[in-house]
């Protein structure tokens, strides 16, 4: 899948070296990374000289792609960036695409759309589609086909070890199950082949609502029940956004309490499916439309520019309404804390059948999902005591969505799930190389529900 040989040395870097700050430069802005070695990667025999450089020096070693997921600030050890390996195949007749480490999903949705294709690409295309994908992979169709996780065919990764590895469930069935689920804690992928499915169009967009002018929690309860009608293959969320009143915002958003649901469906007759929606009051908003897949993006319009943020998320059995509407009480404009969205996936169908992947919690019905711009303990203030409201429907956390929340690693796999990836961490990395300050090491502690 990728190649094996590089005719030249990588690009390796030290604090104070021209384009270090540079090479560091992510998503991210709120945590600072200070590596002492960063490995420049354009190709799998750079990985796999920082691998062996990294463990025969007793580091740590992590990689970074877009910078979107990192979970918290570190200093020292070793960093591999995979921005140059940024190579896209489409196998159209057999409905797969091999993407490189670097690869961003907005370029996967385009080579793929030409055939009638998609990947099970998340809500932001400038995302990396590989660290989406090893962490499970949460997408705008997510409860018709299941994770991304779900369609990966096979993986080339970069063991402890040094060793450079195409991984197939027939070939090495303990190390593919846990690479889809906890990949940052077993190696360095530098390639995937992922499954397509025929997608070439969708119905889909977004409902907003004035947040001041109707209840929130009277909205959500009606989305609960919503969702209660819909078919599997119709994936939706809920939000709630203090958008602040800055000039940088469009003049539509600021200053304003906008909740929304969001739709992708690829079944007939949307209109009629979304009528309920529309006579939940005034509506500031309606996108909701028939459009190309290759426009899918627009449903959510996340923000595209690097930006602080803290985050983390609850993974539900039920939706406890009664705690549900105090936590955005807790978290609306007149909370008079820092800007925090809150958004509900609505889960099920696909998402929860078996896999022979380590993806967890697939019972859950709902996803909550706490997000707070600016510093990371002002945002944890506020952030932490909300999600315990839902303590008692939790049944654990989505690692993809723990950001700069890395220091914790409880709930993000069942004690069963734990275990076994527990034996196979001691296995394949007993010095837990990939441990290290950029992975969340969920292997490495005690796995349990959220207190």
């Amino acid at each position: 899948m990728d190649v094996a040989e590089n005719p030249t040395e990588p690009l390796v870097l030290r604090p104070g070296d021209p384009g270090y700050d540079g090479e560091l430069a992510g998503f991210q802005t709120g945590f600072e990374q200070r590596p002492d070695v960063v490995f420049a990667a354009s190709s799998a025999a750079d990985v796999t000289a920082a691998v062996r450089y990294a463990a025969g020096r007793g580091l740590p070693i992590g990689v970074q792609a877009t910078g979107h997921g990192m979970p918290g600030a570190s200093r020292g050890g070793v960093l591999v960036t995979t921005r140059r390996m940024d190579g896209v195949a489409v196998d159209a007749g057999a409905r797969t695409v091999r993407v490189r480490a670097g690869v961003r999903w907005g370029r996967v949705v385009a080579a793929a759309a030409p055939y009638g294709l998609a990947p099970l690409n998340g809500s932001a295309p400038g995302v990396g589609a590989v660290s989406y994908t090893l962490g499970g992979g949460l997408g705008i169709l997510a409860r018709e086909f299941g994770y991304a996780a779900d369609h990966v065919r096979a993986l080339d990764v970069v063991t402890a070890d040094g060793r450079h590895r195409h991984v197939t469930r027939a070939a090495d069935p303990d190390l593919y199950w846990a690479l889809l689920g906890a990949g940052a804690d077993f190696g360095v992928v530098t390639g995937l082949e992922i499954g397509l499915v025929p997608v070439r169009r969708l119905y889909g967009g977004s409902l907003a609502f004035d947040g001041r002018a109707v209840d929130p929690a009277a909205l959500l309860r009606a989305y609960e029940e919503w969702t209660r009608t819909v078919p599997d293959g119709l994936t939706s969320s809920f939000a709630a956004v203090p958008y602040p009143d800055l000039p940088a915002l469009p003049p539509r958003l600021r200053g304003r309490y906008v909740v929304s649901v969001r739709v992708a469906y690829t079944g007939g007759d949307g209109d009629a499916v979304v009528a309920p929606l529309r006579k939940w009051g005034p509506v500031l908003a309606d996108s909701l439309r028939e459009m190309p897949y290759a426009q899918s993006h627009t449903i959510h319009s996340d923000p595209d520019f690097p930006h602080a943020y803290y985050g983390d998320g609850a993974v539900l059995g039920e939706l406890d309404l009664a705690g549900a509407g105090e936590l955005l009480a807790r978290t609306g404009p007149d909370a008079g804390g820092p800007m925090c969205v809150v958004q509900i996936n609505h889960l099920g169908g696909a998402l929860a059948r078996p896999a022979p992947n380590c993806v967890p919690h697939r019972e859950g019905r709902f996803l909550l999902r706490l997000l707070s711009a600016g510093e990371r303990e002002t945002a944890r203030a506020v952030v932490d005591p909300a999600l315990a409201l839902l303590a008692d429907t939790t049944l654990g956390r989505a690692r993809n969505f723990a950001f700069g929340a890395g220091d914790r690693s409880e709930g993000l796999y069942d004690p069963g799930t734990h275990a076994r990836l527990a034996g196979l961490k001691a296995s394949l990395d007993p010095a837990n190389l990939f441990g290290g300050p950029y992975g969340l090491s969920a292997c490495r502690r005690a796995s349990r529900r959220p207190a």
